[in-house]
């Protein structure tokens, strides 16, 4: 089963719109395996957010990712990215499909709600840097066979 990382950012905490994200993940019919409520420390956003070191909105980004707690989750299912972003809506949130959580919540980039890993690799990643592996639950629910062939 493919994993994936989610975050709902400060905006989305502030919102109140972490209930609303999981509702929407619960009943695309993905399935949580780990999730931690938490304020993100400036070295996590440092490493998270690495690959945008140098470029202009770098220091907003890290200010802002530790503004205000997150919810940071996992998510597993067949093709769990490529379902959690479509769910989430294309980045910039004028441009995401109606229905999304972006599309319905947000309206700038730099308040987009959610992130989500965009790829099975960089979905590993994100894991291994959130979360221990303890504490990543396996479990099954009594529903499975009627959502995953």
């Amino acid at each position: 089963m493919e994993k994936t990382f989610v975050i709902v950012k400060p905006d989305g905490v502030q919102r109140g719109l972490i209930g609303e994200i999981i509702a929407r993940l619960e009943r695309r019919g993905l399935k949580m395996s780990a999730a931690k409520f938490m304020q993100v420390s400036q070295e996590l956003a440092e490493t998270h957010y690495g690959i945008h070191k140098g470029k202009p909105f770098y220091e907003g980004l890290i200010k802002y990712i530790t503004s205000a707690p997150v919810m940071a989750m996992v998510w597993e299912g067949p093709n769990a990215v490529a379902a959690v972003r479509q769910t989430m809506g294309a980045t910039r949130p004028t441009e995401a499909a109606p229905g999304s959580v972006r599309h319905d919540f947000g309206l700038e980039v730099g308040r987009n709600i959610t992130h989500a890993s965009d790829s099975p690799e960089n979905g590993e990643l994100e894991i291994k840097l959130w979360f221990k592996p303890e504490e990543l639950v396996e479990w099954g629910r009594a529903n499975d066979e009627w959502i995953f062939e």
